[in-house]
């Protein structure tokens, strides 16, 4: 399985160890024909204005709505998730508010319950995270923190506003596996060589 990660800017190292932890292929992503074949992207953590004139500089924001329209998973997180939403590259039915829970000397880690994923609570690392605003009534949400969503699903979308890259913790990464082998399946009988992987 051959999952991406957008090096543009931010925290994406992190998300390759963690990716390559759970024996799939990590691919550094910085231009739109790296996104060619993959059964997965994750956009990871940074500063989202800085990221989205790195999306617009490279001309990737068509290409990931193309790799989203096709039925591939997308994982956004912390700034990633600023990034999917309604006010930026609109993969997600949802508005975010940046730095939510604070700058970085405010930011924590807490233990919440994160719906698909298992009983056992999930430790979040929040920095400088955002939180969700509002969403539309398509949008699953899957963790709250104080009552506010901190993780969210709608389709082949995934974003959470902490960093599940920081920890020992794969269970989000394997998710989004988990939908990208869903995701295989459901158009292998029309792309048979893309099942084969």
């Amino acid at each position: 399985m051959r999952i991406g990660v957008l090096a543009s800017q931010g925290g994406f190292g992190a998300h390759v160890r963690m990716l390559e932890s759970l024996d799939a292929e990590s691919v550094e992503v910085r231009t739109p024909d790296q996104l060619d074949g993959l059964d997965g992207l994750v956009i990871p953590g940074g500063e989202s204005t800085t990221i989205t004139r790195a999306i617009e500089r490279d001309g990737l924001g068509p290409a990931i709505r193309a790799h989203v329209a096709a039925g591939r998973p997308v994982l956004g997180t912390c700034a990633g998730m600023i990034i999917c939403d309604s006010d930026h590259l609109g993969l997600i039915d949802a508005r975010t508010r940046r730095n939510a829970f604070g700058r970085q000397l405010q930011s924590f880690e807490a233990e919440i319950d994160f719906e698909g994923i298992g009983t056992e609570p999930i430790n979040a690392v929040f920095i400088r995270s955002p939180w969700v605003e509002e969403h539309g009534p398509a949008v699953e949400v899957l963790a709250r923190w104080e009552g506010h969503p901190v993780a969210l699903r709608s389709g082949d979308v995934l974003v959470c506003a902490f960093h599940p890259e920081l920890t020992e913790d794969s269970r989000v990464h394997a998710l989004l596996m988990a939908m990208a082998t869903s995701a295989r399946r459901s158009v292998a009988p029309a792309h048979g060589n893309w099942a084969e992987r």
